[in-house]
């Protein structure tokens, strides 16, 4: 099966991780192509989350002004394009796009510029989603926070996310901020259950709420977590190859996502970082094709539960949802 020839959908995608070596080089010509997969690709298995994010600051170095914003933005539309993605929501932390004077709603401004501009260009459907992260503190939580009212339904930020080291930082310094865009009603997600365990998972849901959660993959270790998914409908963005990377699992064949599935929980399937972890959603389809003997009905499941969950107007999801049946 081609699955670069089918339509896909994809919600976990991190900006700033996901520069492919034509751009870095664009940008830094003196970067070399076995530089670039020494320094900013990750190796197949990282000591931990921690090991894995460290190459995440290759990438945003390289995005700190508008010309690099948008030469990395519009490199990813092609990506995308390339790899037969219809709709994305790519995710960003603007705080860190600031070290040569750039002001937060200034990048946000560049990188929505860009996407104007690759609307034209590619055909690919995209949105933004703010990030904070789990070190910031409750100070830059908050602005970010601010920053994604500001800027939420006036085009291209759809929601908000907390991603970064879970197994270093817990909840409480972002709570502020997470009231700010619950009472806004403002679409949110948050990266959980990657590198700690369920206990982190019930702690986002206990104190956030959220009704997606990305990775989510450890819940498997916990029965009680993967029934309360399925009866809320909390959808889990799973990153299959990226957990091989971040030492979870230690195969495709022993990931968690089949059960997930197979127990009725919704998921869907993304790429993560295509710089640090260097897939295509169909070299993706293609690799849990072969570990789990899935096909074009599990992948259509994947992709509908994704347009469910997808922070996007429903004029739109219908427009999307079409393309996907008529292709599966």
């Amino acid at each position: 099966m081609n699955y670069a020839q089918l339509p896909k959908i994809e919600l976990h995608l991190h900006l700033d991780c996901s520069l492919s070596y034509s751009v870095v080089h664009a940008i830094d010509n003196t970067i070399t192509e076995a530089q670039y997969r020494q320094e900013f690709v990750a190796p197949p298995v990282c000591e931990d989350l921690r090991d894995y994010l460290t190459r995440a600051v290759k990438g945003f170095s390289l995005m700190q002004t508008p010309a690099q914003l948008r030469l990395v933005t519009l490199d990813l539309l092609a990506q995308l394009e390339a790899d037969r993605v219809i709709y994305a929501e790519i995710r960003f932390a603007p705080l860190l796009h600031t070290q040569q004077g750039l002001s937060p709603a200034q990048v946000i401004d560049t990188v929505q510029s860009a996407l104007q501009e690759g609307a034209s260009r590619y055909n690919v459907v995209a949105r933004l989603i703010l990030c904070t992260l789990r070190h910031f503190t409750e100070e830059q939580s908050f602005e970010t926070a601010l920053l994604t009212r500001q800027f939420f339904g006036k085009g291209w930020v759809v929601g908000f996310d907390m991603a970064g080291d879970e197994a270093g930082f817990g909840v409480l310094a972002h709570k502020k901020a997470f009231a700010l865009i619950k009472e806004s009603g403002i679409p949110f997600t948050v990266h959980a259950g990657e590198a700690a365990g369920p206990a982190s998972m019930w702690e986002v849901i206990r104190e956030l709420g959220p009704r997606r959660i990305g990775h989510g993959v450890r819940s498997i270790e916990d029965p009680s977590l993967v029934r309360y998914l399925v009866q809320e409908r909390i959808h889990l963005e799973v990153c299959p190859t990226s957990n091989l990377q971040t030492n979870i699992f230690s195969s495709l064949t022993a990931h968690s996502l089949r059960a997930l599935y197979q127990q009725g929980v919704s998921v869907s399937v993304s790429t993560d970082a295509r710089m640090i972890t260097p897939v295509t959603l169909s070299s993706e389809y293609h690799h849990l094709s072969e570990a789990f003997g899935w096909g074009q009905t599990e992948f259509l499941a994947c992709n509908l539960q994704a347009l469910e969950a997808a922070f996007i107007e429903d004029e739109i999801r219908a427009t999307l949802r079409q393309q996907v049946m008529m292709a599966y």
